[in-house]
This record gives structure tokens, sequence and C-alpha cells, in this order.
């Protein structure tokens, strides 16, 4: 199955073409630029480079969050634009599962992280055999110092995602280390997007472009402003 999946919920923006697990192309920047810049033109270049076109795209799938609420906003809006009217399945990625499936091939606990500032990190862990991944927590948004409270250090852990120089500062001030993860696998990639979504669909889960969804494991500052000025009024 042709995948056109995105990556747009941290700085780096990924674009992957795939057909199944083989990966016909990948597209990853850390260029300072914003997604709704260069996303459409990477995917159109992934696609001209392979004699392929949208028409021939038969599944889109993105990281729908956590992450950074415009990042996560531009990558599903990009996807419903592009699938609308065609009747292709659009599938939802946790991109702290596609983070993780960065390291598939590792053994140990794999704990993919994303910046969510004020100390805290966006965490998930999942155990990893060096071929399949189980996850063992859902989501969530958790402070660097209680996620290093929970550390089994009786097996290998990786961190995996943009906040992984902060817990890895705050872990060698505690005296608790972690693996080291080559730099080619610490940032988003939407082939990992891919690959989960594939493997979604493959477990029966079908999504179209009407709904699919962000994720926030918190509210946007802009609303939690409101919500704290309309407590203040009340």
């Amino acid at each position: 199955m042709i995948t056109l999946a995105f990556d747009s919920t941290a700085k780096v923006a990924s674009v992957a073409l795939t057909d199944g697990e083989r990966a016909l192309g990948v597209s990853s920047v850390d260029a300072g630029l914003t997604q709704s810049e260069i996303l459409l033109p990477m995917a159109e270049h992934l696609l001209k480079v392979n004699r392929l076109s949208f028409a021939d795209v038969e599944m889109y799938a993105c990281c729908v969050g956590p992450g950074s609420f415009t990042g996560v906003r531009i990558g599903v809006a990009t996807v419903k634009g592009l699938a609308f009217g065609k009747d292709a399945p659009c599938i939802g990625v946790s991109t702290l599962e596609a983070l993780a499936e960065n390291l598939r091939g590792f053994k140990g606990t794999v704990h993919a992280v994303m910046d969510a500032r004020r100390g805290q990190v966006y965490h998930a862990a999942f155990s990893c055999d060096g071929k399949t991944l189980k996850r063992l927590c859902a989501d969530e948004a958790i402070a660097i110092d209680e996620l290093l409270d929970g550390i089994d250090g009786k097996v290998p852990n990786y961190l995996v995602g943009d906040g992984t120089d902060a817990v890895r500062k705050r872990a060698a001030e505690r005296k608790i280390e972690f693996e080291n993860t080559p730099a080619l696998l610490v940032s988003e990639n939407a082939y990992s997007c891919a690959v989960v979504a594939n493997r979604s669909y493959e477990n029966g889960v079908r999504t179209t472009d009407r709904e699919l969804a962000p994720v926030y494991l918190r509210l946007p500052q802009a609303e939690r402003k409101k919500k704290k000025k309309a407590a203040q009024n009340s």
C-alpha cells in the first residue's frame, strides 16, 4: 500500500513515502522553517522522483501528538486537505510511539520524550526485544524528576525524542545512566510514522479524513490563559 506520512510535531519536519514497510523515500528538515512552508514541497518531491502523484497515494498518515500545538495542527490539516474527497484511509499515530519505532532494533526499555517545557516532558515507555515494541504506559505529560524516579536500572534504558538532552542532563545530576542513542535516530522520522500506521491498518484501524484529529495531553497556552483569566474573574 502506497502511504504518504507526515510528522510535524516538533522542530524537525519529516515526510515519508512507503510501500508497506519499504521506504520509497524519506525527507527530513531541521532548518528553522515552519512546517507549513515545506511539508507539501517535500511530499511533491518524493512523489515526483518515484514517478507517482497524489492520485497514487492509497493511505495517508501523520503524527497527531503530543508535541508542538502548532506543528500538530499543521500536520493534521495537511493530511485532511490532501485526503479530502478521496476516500483514502487517514491513520493518526502517537508521536511518542513513532519515536519509539526508531529504536525497534534495540533491546531494553525505550523512553520516548518530547520537550513539554516547565521541567516536563511528554513521555511513553516501551519494552523492546530487538524485534517488537510493547507499550508500558500511556502517553503522559510528566515532570522529568518523576520520570527518573521510575527508571529501572536493571535493564538498558534508551532515550529518543527532542526531550532527550533535558532528561539526560537531569539524569546525570542524579547519577542515573542511559544508553547512547545514535544521533540519527533521536529525532522524529515520518518513516516510523508510516510503519506504525501500516501496522494499525493491518490490525483493522480505519480512520477517515473527517475523523482525524489532534491529540493534546494538555491545553494549548492560549486556552490555559483564557481559563485562568475566567477563573480569576468568576
